[in-house]
């Protein structure tokens, strides 16, 4: 079933992103009297298609992981002399260029309108509060203290956890200052230390914890909410409600202890003293290995936790009206746009693990999680993949839309294009690039599971 549910969400994820990013090119292509053959959203063998009024062939293929707009164009077959004036290959590079560029600029006009209508609706995020600070740490350094709550990072406005790390993350592995403005018991200020070539880890980055930042949390009581029917909780006999006392006689004093010392004995009896129904009793339960994304491998015993309320004091909510969400939307692609160049720089340079390089199986499952989680999760999700989507095919790689700019304006300065041998050579260079990342991400996803 679970398989089944991440399918979906694939689909339902790239379905969105690709049809945009396809009708970019299918919308300034007819509006220049290109005449388009096919638009087809995925690849391979159509299962459904229709026809339009002009010709055009919309179909739905099989395999959910692209798309593409076939145009008429005598590069790839005759063109008969009365559709001339409507093949691709006639219209002048300044318009070729521009039906290229339609797909990435179609995906961050999602993204605008995405973070537009999140601004809109208005969301709730928690607090960027300081828990606690590592000792030694970039973040101990500057002065970060429990309790202070992060307003700005190098003078960028941050609301939430996600903004701190975004921020952080472009900051990765360089020298020089880094600021924060923060505020401490309603005194407010700002902060400034040195990076000192801060770095990442190279397998499984975490901008905070290597910054030597933990979140603050509200006490939660180690009380069990949800219990999963497969779970090795099940099995030992624990209920919801159930209160855990200690474990192996030490006592636990909230919920995030408990999930600590679970994670910590992966395949190992662990004796919980239990509170149900105002009774004390002992079970054994053996928490099941689980190995994560980064490789290591924790105990997973399958129980939530009780449901409990942060207090309004530790969250922020962020909504604005039809304009003034315009301005919000556009910071927040931008800064989506700049962290996803940011990265494949730290990437190129080394200072990111090309492991972090994720191919559709993780996109499957970071697209089922944000499905579930719901509705702003989503929208969030859709819109930085839309934009990483943008970005990486504006790189001007053959293949790419952002190669074929440059062959276009290449010919719009000489006046002639380049000749095919040349067209050719670049092909085979951007297909190999591609298949190689592309077999690269795969391999990543697989050692993930």
């Amino acid at each position: 079933m679970q398989l089944i549910e991440t399918i979906l969400a694939l689909a339902l994820t790239l379905g969105i992103l690709v049809t945009l990013h396809e009708y970019g090119h299918f919308w300034v292509a007819r509006r220049f009297g290109v005449k388009v053959l096919r638009f087809s959203v995925g690849f391979g063998k159509p299962m459904f298609s229709w026809y339009d009024r002009h010709g055009t062939e919309f179909a739905i293929a099989a395999i959910p992981l692209g798309g593409y707009v076939k145009m008429l164009d005598e590069r790839e077959a005759p063109v008969p002399e009365e559709l001339r004036d409507q093949a691709f290959s006639s219209k002048p590079p300044s318009q070729r260029i521009a039906i290229a560029a339609a797909g990435p600029v179609a995906n961050f006009l999602f993204a605008v309108f995405a973070y537009w209508l999140l601004g809109l609706v208005g969301v709730t995020h928690v607090a960027p509060i300081v828990g606690s600070v590592s000792e030694d740490s970039v973040a101990e350094q500057m002065g970060l203290r429990e309790g202070m709550e992060i307003h700005g990072v190098d003078g960028h406005r941050v609301t939430s956890w996600r903004d701190v790390n975004m921020r952080l993350l472009e900051r990765a592995g360089e020298h020089g200052p880094v600021s924060m403005e923060v505020s401490d018991s309603g005194a407010t200020g700002s902060i400034t230390g040195e990076l000192g070539g801060w770095r990442l880890s190279t397998e499984a980055p975490d901008p905070l914890g290597e910054f030597g930042i933990t979140p603050w949390r509200p006490d939660v009581p180690p009380i069990l909410g949800q219990i999963v029917d497969s779970g090795r909780a099940k099995q030992a006999g624990l209920q919801p409600g159930d209160e855990i006392l200690a474990i192996d006689g030490e006592a636990i004093g909230s919920w995030f202890e408990l999930v600590e010392a679970v994670k910590a004995a992966p395949e190992q009896v662990l004796e919980l003293t239990v509170s149900r129904d105002g009774a004390e009793r002992t079970v054994q339960v053996r928490p099941e290995a689980k190995t994560l994304e980064s490789g290591e491998t924790i105990g997973f015993v399958g129980a939530g936790v009780q449901p409990f309320s942060w207090p309004e004091e530790a969250l922020r909510d962020i909504s604005y009206g039809p304009l003034a969400a315009i301005p919000n939307a556009l910071e927040e692609t931008w800064a989506d746009t700049r962290l996803t160049l940011v990265a494949i720089k730290k990437m190129v340079t080394g200072l990111l693990s090309p492991s972090n390089l994720s191919g559709p199986i993780t996109i499957a499952r970071v697209a089922e999680a944000s499905v579930s989680s719901g509705f702003e999760d989503f929208i969030r999700f859709l819109a930085y993949l839309s934009i990483s989507l943008g970005v990486l095919n504006l790189l001007p790689v053959p293949v790419l839309d952002g190669g074929h700019i440059v062959y276009y304006t290449i010919e719009a300065i000489r006046g002639k294009p380049l000749s095919e041998q040349a067209q050719l050579f670049g092909l085979r260079i951007g297909m190999t690039l591609i298949l190689t990342l592309m077999i690269f991400a795969l391999y990543n996803d697989l050692m993930r599971l």
